[in-house]
């Protein structure tokens, strides 16, 4: 199983191997660290809490460069460490942070394949002890702003036949039954529906579900390629607030290379919000 992209992913077998060599560090992404990287994480893995660490609160933002510095120089990372993310919900809040980390230039940072769930599974140690890093100073170089869609970005390529729009969330939020999975009651959009002419490719498709690890080149070439979705467009995807959607951009960007792919972290939350917005059930 070759990705376009190998060095994007590893798998636990190596994490277990390698995870403590020099210039490694493990990061645990987690929407609700309480029931995660508290209860136990992988020994010497740093956490960041995606509500308090990689999202600007106040500002509705993903946090900001310097917050990026400070967050990544507390935590032993510098600009040549190779990172490993993996969490809690799929890995989803793990391709969150590595769509984040790539958007600030960072070059190595890698995805634990299947995240806790196949860690778990395999019965591989945990440990409560949080670990002590040497603090670094870290600096943002080469950022990488053109991998992050914003709301005009996508309302203009609604008019332009080489622009496809993925929408990666459940075919009951894609046409307009709920606003939001029900395990997530908060980030409503005031309309339910879809971005016309956005293909519904949920997120799900692209794992195995009983591991949570990703499906073959073959396959994921095929299930995207059946929606007229390939190398030769420009790909946005989206969900409700952008951590679904990242998970796909990964996909699609590191897996099958396809070299054109952003990610609309604004989503349905955004663009179900906005007056006057075209939208289809």
């Amino acid at each position: 199983m070759v990705y376009a992209n190998p060095d994007s992913i590893v798998e636990t077998e190596w994490v277990a191997e390698h995870g403590k060599d020099d210039n490694i560090q493990l990061v645990e992404v987690d929407y609700d660290p309480s029931a995660a990287y508290e209860v136990g994480h992988i020994d010497g893995a740093v956490l960041f809490d995606w509500k308090k660490d990689i999202n600007d609160i106040l500002r509705r933002n993903i946090v900001s460069q310097e917050g990026f510095e400070r967050l990544l120089s507390r935590s032993g990372i510098s600009n040549d460490s190779t990172v490993i993310l993996y969490g809690d919900f799929n890995n989803w809040f793990a391709a969150y942070a590595l769509w984040i980390f790539k958007l600030y230039g960072h070059n190595d940072v890698r995805i634990m394949n299947g995240g806790r769930k196949k860690w778990s599974e395999e019965n591989r140690g945990y440990t409560e002890q949080i670990p002590i890093c040497p603090q670094t100073v870290y600096t943002v170089h080469n950022p990488e702003p053109g991998l992050r869609a914003r709301y005009d970005d996508v309302r203009n390529s609604l008019e332009k036949p080489d622009d496809v729009l993925v929408d990666v969330r459940s075919p009951a939020e894609y046409d307009g039954e709920v606003t939001a999975p029900p395990e997530y009651p908060t980030e409503h959009a005031q309309r339910g529906g879809h971005i016309p002419g956005a293909k519904n490719i949920p997120w799900a498709s692209a794992v195995d579900q009983d591991t949570g690890t990703f499906k073959s080149i073959d396959e994921l070439t095929r299930i995207y390629g059946d929606q007229g979705i390939n190398k030769d467009k420009k790909i946005t995807a989206y969900c409700r607030i952008g951590e679904r959607s990242s998970h796909t951009w990964f996909v699609l960007k590191y897996l099958l290379g396809y070299p054109n792919v952003v990610n609309y972290d604004g989503s349905w939350t955004e663009w179900g919000n906005m007056i006057d917005n075209p939208l289809e059930k």
